[in-house]
């Protein structure tokens, strides 16, 4: 693992000024208002709130390759604004900053949003792992590595994110990745016990298919890999939509009373009758409400099954539940993130994202476990699959990925 302090002491040798401020160049898809990259890289830049302070990173951001520029492309003007910051046409060049070997101590990999096609499975071909290829080849005609960090899933290719996944461990680079809502605040905010037995979970979540269920299953993967053992793997993942969501419901395949745990988390729900005091929608009446439901159900390797729900129309945040042994009532809370529409516009749940990529560029330790958004990664890939093959459940040799739960966790806390 590559350390701060090991990191610059082989400046010199490569060529670069000494400083003790690390060097960082972002691989963007596009730089437009509200877009990953706006949110991520203008901290870097501008600094954030952290701490009840206004926090400016210990490092500079001095290269930039952005892959499409849309009308409102911001990275000309953040260029005249930071002149620190070089925009480069190439990877290459952005991490060699126009020179022949790596100039830079650290890595951004912002792969999303954009023009990219889809495939028959409506996977959006973002290309991580492209721009993650280009990243490697500098790194081995170099002889050093350096950390990276790729926003969201690895790639909506499995066998893609498994390599990228291998190649971090072959070349010794510390390498993480994954969205803000496993750091993000919490209301309640609790800690998943440590050491914990629990034999079900759920996320009851809001949006689209290869998007935000990937966010779903890191909220629900965050809590349970604390549990006792660790995370072991799963072994089979089945999805439903619509309709067919419902007969599970009425067949008791799904837990209905963690889902209402975690339904009564959530700060917008819609209420079955306007004016009424019992809000809370029955059966019939979430059928009215809720436009297509998915359901992500898999099976862990040490016996825990876990639920993902997409609830578009009757919710728009993203709430856990578990049946943990030795509690009467099922452990819930939210993943908090400001409530529609400010939550494009504030997007603060950045703050703790980005507070945890500094930790790691300065260490050269991750914050938390990379195996989580492989884990997650595959979860994703293996659920729009079962869609894709009307429901079929699949078995998941490939995902029987264990990994220790971390001691530490790193959601925001006030």
């Amino acid at each position: 693992m590559i350390t701060r302090r090991a990191l610059l002491a082989t400046l010199p040798a490569a060529g670069l000024a000494q400083s003790s401020r690390p060097k960082v160049a972002a691989i963007t898809t596009e730089y437009r208002k509200f877009s990953h990259t706006q949110h991520i890289v203008d901290r870097f830049l501008e600094g954030y709130g952290w701490n009840a302070r206004h926090h400016v990173p210990e490092m500079d951001l001095v290269s930039l390759y952005v892959d499409q520029k849309p009308g409102g492309d911001l990275s000309e003007d953040r260029a005249r604004r930071f002149p620190q910051m070089k925009i480069y046409p190439t990877i290459a060049e952005a991490l060699t900053l126009g020179g022949s070997k790596l100039a830079v101590d650290a890595v951004l990999l912002i792969g999303e949003h954009g023009k990219y096609p889809y495939n028959e499975k409506r996977q959006h071909l973002y290309p991580r792992y492209e721009f993650f290829q280009e990243i490697v080849k500098v790194f081995e005609s170099s002889g050093r590595a350096v950390p990276v960090f790729n926003d969201k899933h690895l790639s909506w290719n499995w066998e893609w994110a498994r390599e990228m996944y291998d190649t971090a461990r072959r070349l010794k680079f510390a390498f993480m990745a994954g969205s803000s809502l496993p750091v993000t605040y919490r209301t309640p905010q609790i800690e998943f016990p440590y050491g914990a037995r629990v034999r079900e979970a759920v996320c009851v979540a809001y949006g689209g298919v290869d998007s935000y269920d990937f966010h779903a299953l890191e909220t629900t993967q965050c809590m349970v890999e604390r549990r006792q053992g660790g995370e072991s793997g799963v072994t089979w993942i089945q999805a439903w939509r619509g309709e067919e969501v419902w007969e599970a419901w009425r067949k008791k395949q799904l837990p209905v009373d963690l889902i209402e745990a975690a339904l009564c988390r959530s700060h917008t729900l819609k209420p079955a009758r306007e004016g009424f005091n019992h809000i809370f929608p029955t059966f019939d009446e979430m059928r009215t409400i809720v436009n297509r439901p998915v359901v992500y159900q898999y099976g862990h390797a040490d016996g825990l099954v876990s639920t993902m729900f997409l609830m578009n129309g009757l919710i728009q945040d993203f709430n856990f539940a578990a049946r943990v042994e030795g509690r009467r009532d099922p452990l819930s809370t939210q993943m908090y993130l400001p409530m529609p529409p400010a939550r494009t516009s504030l997007a603060n749940f950045f703050s703790p994202l980005v507070n945890n990529i500094e930790r790691m560029f300065l260490t050269g330790k991750p914050t938390y476990p990379v195996e989580r958004t492989l884990l997650t990664t595959g979860l994703t890939a293996g659920g729009v699959e079962s869609l894709y093959q009307r429901g079929k459940r699949l078995e998941t040799p490939h995902l029987r990925i264990a990994y220790p739960g971390p001691r530490e966790s790193t959601f925001w806390r006030t």
